[in-house]
C-alpha cells in the first residue's frame, strides 16, 4: 500500500460511509502507536504534523519516521498530512518532505493569529490548490475561525490560533459562503467552524447545540454533498484520562470535549476527517505520571514511554473502531500514483460538485 493521498482516502471513506481520524505526531512513540493501532484494526490512517511539530522534530526526522512506518506496515494506507499550514511556502516545503496532503489554513493570516478576510483566504488557498494539484497532492482549506462559542476565544495549537475575541458569526462557517469557497478554491476537503477548538479546554459543560453547532455541518453537507468535511479540535477529552492525570499529580481543571456520538453524527453528514491530538497527549501523559509516581527511582525512558505508547495505541484503536475506519484498509485496493491524481485534476474529473 504505502502513501495515499487525502483525496483518494476520503473518496473511499465517503463511498463506504466512514470517517478517518487524523492523529498528530511529534515523536517516534506517537508514530508507532498510531501505526500499531491501524495494523491491529486493518485501518487506513491519516498521520499529520503541524508547523510546531516540524520545528520540534525537523522535517528530516519526520520524513524518516514516516518512511519507517510505511516500511514496517506496508499493507496500511497512510496519508501524510500537514496540519494548519500558514502560507504557500510552508505547504510547498511539506510537499518536498513527502507529505501527500497539505492544509492551507487561510482563515488566519500568515502570522497564524490574525483573522483573515474572504479575499485573502480564497486567494491564498487557491494558490496552494492550483500548485499542489499539478503534482497530484491533496489540499484541505478552512472557512470560519476555529474557537469557542461559549467564550468567543480560541486555544492556540503550537502557536497557531487567533488573539482576542470573535463574534459568533466569525466562529461559524456560513453555508452559502462554503459553497462559493469550495467552487472558487477547488479544495479537496473543507474544515468548518462550528464551536470546536484546540486543546483540552473546549467546553465548560457537556456540549449541546448552543455551543457545538452540528447543524452547521448538516446544512453544509446538504449543499455540498460531495465535499469532504473536516472537524478540527475533535478530541473527546475522556473523563477517565483526566482522572488518571490528576490521580498521579496532575492539576487539570474539569473540562469537556467533543462527544464521540456527535462525531458519529458528523460522519453521517459528510465529515470524513476528524482531527485528534489532545486525547493522545492525555493518554500518554497519564501513564508517564503514573510510572514516575509509582516508581520514583525510575530513570529509563523506555520504562515510562512503553506504557505511554500502549495507552495511546488503545485510544487510537477505540477511535478507529468508533468511526468505522476499522476493516477498511484492505478494501481500498490500488493506491493511485500522484501522476495519475494530477491527470485527474487536470481533466476536471475531481472538480467540486454542488448539490
Amino acid at each position: 500500500m504505502a502513501r495515499i493521498t487525502l483525496r483518494q482516502l476520503l473518496d473511499h471513506a465517503a463511498e463506504h460511509s466512514y470517517g478517518v481520524p487524523a492523529f498528530n505526531i511529534n515523536n517516534m512513540e506517537q508514530a508507532l502507536a498510531i501505526a500499531e493501532a491501524a495494523d491491529k484494526t486493518d485501518s487506513p490512517v491519516i498521520i499529520q504534523a503541524s508547523r510546531g511539530a516540524r520545528s520540534y522534530a525537523h522535517d528530516v526526522m519526520l520524513k524518516r519516521m514516516m518512511d519507517a512506518i510505511i516500511e514496517i506496515y506496508p499493507h496500511i494506507p497512510v496519508c501524510i498530512h500537514l496540519d494548519h499550514g500558514n502560507g504557500p511556502a510552508t505547504c510547498m516545503t511539506a510537499i518536498q518532505a513527502g507529505f501527500t496532503s497539505v492544509m492551507m489554513d487561510g482563515s488566519l493570516e500568515e502570522d497564524g493569529k490574525t483573522p483573515a478576510d474572504w479575499d485573502y483566504n480564497v486567494g491564498v488557498t487557491k494558490t496552494v490548490t492550483d500548485t499542489a494539484h499539478l503534482g497530484g497532492i491533496s489540499v484541505e482549506g478552512e472557512l470560519g475561525v476555529l474557537g469557542s462559542l461559549e467564550t468567543g476565544e480560541g486555544e492556540k495549537e503550537d502557536g497557531h490560533g487567533f488573539d482576542g475575541k470573535l463574534s459568533t458569526e466569525q466562529l461559524l462557517t456560513d453555508p452559502d459562503e462554503a459553497v462559493k469557497f469550495v467552487q472558487e478554491t477547488k479544495v479537496d476537503a473543507l474544515a468548518i467552524a462550528m464551536g470546536t477548538s484546540h486543546g483540552a479546554y473546549k467546553f465548560t459543560r457537556q456540549p449541546d447545540g448552543d455551543i457545538l453547532a452540528m447543524n452547521v455541518i448538516e446544512e453544509i453537507h446538504r449543499r455540498l454533498p460531495s465535499t469532504h468535511l473536516v472537524m478540527h479540535g475533535s478530541s473527546s477529552v475522556p473523563q477517565e484520562l483526566q482522572d488518571i492525570i490528576n490521580q498521579f499529580g496532575g492539576e487539570m481543571p474539569q473540562t469537556w470535549g467533543v462527544p464521540v456520538e456527535e462525531i458519529q453524527r458528523g460522519i453521517k453528514n459528510g465529515v470524513r476527517k476528524i482531527n485528534i491530538d489532545t486525547d493522545n497527549r492525555m493518554a500518554m501523559t497519564g501513564q508517564i505520571r503514573r510510572i514516575l509516581q509509582e516508581h520514583p527511582g525510575e530513570f529509563d525512558p523506555r520504562k515510562y514511554l512503553k506504557p505511554a505508547r500502549e495507552a495511546m495505541t488503545k485510544l487510537c484503536i477505540e477511535r478507529l473502531e468508533q468511526f468505522n475506519t476499522a476493516g477498511q484498509a484492505g478494501k481500498i485496493g490500488r493506491i493511485i500514483p500522484l501522476a495519475d491524481m494530477a491527470n485527474r485534476y487536470a481533466s476536471g474529473e475531481l472538480d467540486p460538485k454542488v448539490g
